[in-house]
């Protein structure tokens, strides 16, 4: 694989659905314009997000459900054309809503992942997922993670072994809801946030791609913070809290050698070790 040209987004989307396919719209040209090659967008960027996780919020409709086949997704899958495109979205399924991320190009639809972990009362708002798994794109080898699921070693761990040469994690994720920090950079979940992108990289030494929602929606105040990460851990591209695109150039299977010559942690494991009733084996 030669260099790839990889982008994950921070910006703010609301339930207006249309004003949210001119956001990215124009996202998505200025990453073609840029030669990016996969591109990120946030958890929930087609609809917005819920508008508390309190239960303040408990009359809020949601977000508007879409099918997978449905006609948001095909116009997502036409906008991407040449470049890969991972967005959030409501997905229903039958009379079921699930927090959902999908992969398109121009040619359809590659992989979808409905969250699995939901945090405090998402649960009261979608259904929750049961797997995870990679996919083959043009851009290599990928597996999807949504917000709360990267907190979960297990899940990136499931990616990697599937094959993931690249995990993207989409996210709507909140800074602290108590004892908040005056300045964002400084917020104790935005700290926990950029950790766990760096140690999901490091762990499974796979190139991650982290997308979040930018500004406020509801009474959450989103940490932003998209990035890229080499298989190294290292932050290669970050936009920090404000809204903005993390561009990186990577050669991808020269990152993924390098990253594990010596000190495979994959090839490393011990399975037979680790406690099976744990889930880790």
């Amino acid at each position: 694989m030669s260099t790839l040209r990889l982008a994950a987004v921070a910006a703010e989307f609301g339930r207006d659905l249309e004003q949210d396919f001119l956001i990215v719209e124009k996202l998505v040209e200025r990453a073609r314009s840029a030669g990016v090659q996969l591109l990120a967008l946030p958890e929930a960027c087609l609809g917005g997000y819920l508008l508390g996780l309190d239960g303040s919020a408990a009359d809020d409709p949601g977000p508007p459900a879409l099918e997978l086949d449905g006609p948001e997704v095909r116009r997502l899958a036409a906008l991407a054309g040449n470049m890969t495109v991972v967005a959030g979205y409501c997905e229903r399924a039958g009379d079921r809503k699930f927090n959902s991320a999908v992969c398109v190009s121009g040619d359809g639809v590659l992989g979808n992942h409905r969250k699995v972990h939901q945090p405090l009362s998402e649960n009261a708002s979608y259904d929750s997922g049961d797997s995870f798994h990679a996919f083959d794109t043009p851009a290599g080898r990928l597996g999807m993670l949504i917000c709360y699921d990267k907190a979960f070693p297990e899940a990136a761990r499931a990616l990697a072994l599937d094959g993931a040469e690249i995990g993207v994690c989409v996210s709507a994720w909140p800074g602290s809801r108590t004892n908040a920090a005056a300045d964002l950079a400084q917020d104790r979940w935005k700290r926990r946030f950029d950790l766990f992108d760096r140690a999901r990289a490091l762990e499974n030494q796979v190139l991650w791609l982290s997308a979040n929602q930018a500004g406020t929606f509801g009474s959450l105040r989103f940490v932003g913070s998209a990035k890229v990460v080499d298989p190294g851990g290292e932050v290669l591209a970050d936009t920090g809290v404000q809204g903005g695109v993390a561009v990186a150039d990577v050669d991808v299977d020269r990152a993924l050698e390098a990253a594990r010559r010596h000190m495979g942690h994959l090839r490393d494991r011990r399975p037979d070790a680790y406690l099976a009733g744990a889930g880790l084996s």
